[in-house]
């Protein structure tokens, strides 16, 4: 081969060369550094890029995605002297390529150990109680001061998460007797609750039981009562009507009166359950005589009635007929002779 044929291969190949050095490829979710004789000129995007060759080179790599660091467990005294072990994960993304490939050596260490570092000043601030029981307090917080103290780095920590709190084995038992108590505590109030509204209740239930009971006895004597002074009122008025017609002359109201009462009296000898044999020591002759006085009084209201059969003579044992006159010592139907 000639040497003017060498020279076209070598610049050719020259031409390869330079132009695979002058085009650049970035990946998604990457971005380049462009440096210029060791100076920062520019960044370079996802895609296709161009840079002078031999002058420019790639400087730093830097991933633009969300990135996840781990937290190693590290002890910590709380407020109150109390020794726990912590540990968590954080979240962070770069948002500027430049600052964070020239403002800090070591990107994921830094953050890391800044955040242990305010890990510990917070919960170090705290009692044990609070730690405990106001993980997001503490998550909030974390936030806020490791996202400004990276942020001249060009990095955004966008979460912060404590992943275990473990305090010490004898703490612990002393925590789990001392929530035991407070439930066996809350348990005995809400017994002598329950108890003492089950006593009030009861005592409201039986005072109204008694009220009620009150009132219907007093609505029953205040019945009975009416019922006495209705019955005295009828028994005040049949005795005026008796006496109106015993002043009238009737002496067979009287035998009517004093038959009915005979009769009621005898009913209820015969209605007692108790009782089987009745002695009646009074002529049987007395309770004829009482209905005859009843027979007579019929006679004398159907006397002036047309067409009225005639009364039949008295028999031995009646009592004296209507408008007779009562000896001193007879009885309305005590039977002549006698």
């Amino acid at each position: 081969m000639s040497p003017f044929g060498v020279f076209i291969l070598a610049v050719l190949a020259f031409a390869i060369v330079l132009v695979y050095s002058s085009i650049k490829t970035v990946p998604q979710g990457m971005e380049y550094t462009v440096e210029r004789f060791g100076r920062y000129t520019r960044t370079l995007k996802p895609g296709l890029a161009i840079i002078v060759p031999f002058v420019d080179r790639i400087g730093a790599r830097q991933t633009m995605q969300e990135v996840v660091l781990d937290v190693p467990s590290q002890e910590i005294i709380t407020k109150d002297n109390a020794m726990v072990t912590v540990d968590g994960v954080l979240f962070f993304q770069v948002l500027d390529a430049a600052k964070a490939s020239y403002e800090v050596r070591n990107l994921d260490r830094a953050v890391l150990n800044l955040t242990m570092t305010n890990l510990r000043t917070v919960m170090g601030s705290m009692d044990l109680d609070e730690l405990l029981s106001q993980r997001d307090a503490i998550n909030a917080r974390l936030l806020t001061v490791v996202d400004a103290a990276t942020h001249p780095w060009g990095v955004k920590i966008t979460r912060v998460e404590i992943r275990d709190i473990q305090p010490p084995r004898d703490l612990v038992d002393s925590m789990a007797r001392q929530m035991k108590a407070e439930r066996e505590r809350r348990a005995l109030i809400l017994e002598a609750e329950g108890q003492r509204q089950s006593a009030i209740l009861r005592a409201e239930g039986e005072k109204q039981s008694a009220i009620l009971q009150a009132e219907g006895k007093r609505e029953a004597a205040f019945r009975e009562a009416e019922a006495r002074v209705r019955l005295a009122e009828a028994e005040a008025t049949a005795t005026r009507v008796v006496s109106e017609a015993i002043a009238g002359g009737s002496v067979q109201a009287v035998n009517y009166f004093i038959a009915q009462r005979y009769v009621d009296a005898l009913k209820g000898f015969a209605a007692s359950p108790n009782q089987k044999i009745l002695f009646m020591p009074m002529e049987s002759t007395g309770i004829l005589g009482a209905l005859g006085g009843i027979a007579e009084l019929a006679k004398d209201s159907f006397a002036g009635v047309p067409g009225s059969r005639p009364a039949p003579p008295p028999r031995r044992g009646d009592p004296p007929a209507a408008g007779g006159q009562l000896q001193p010592g007879d009885s309305p139907w005590s039977t002549p002779g006698r």
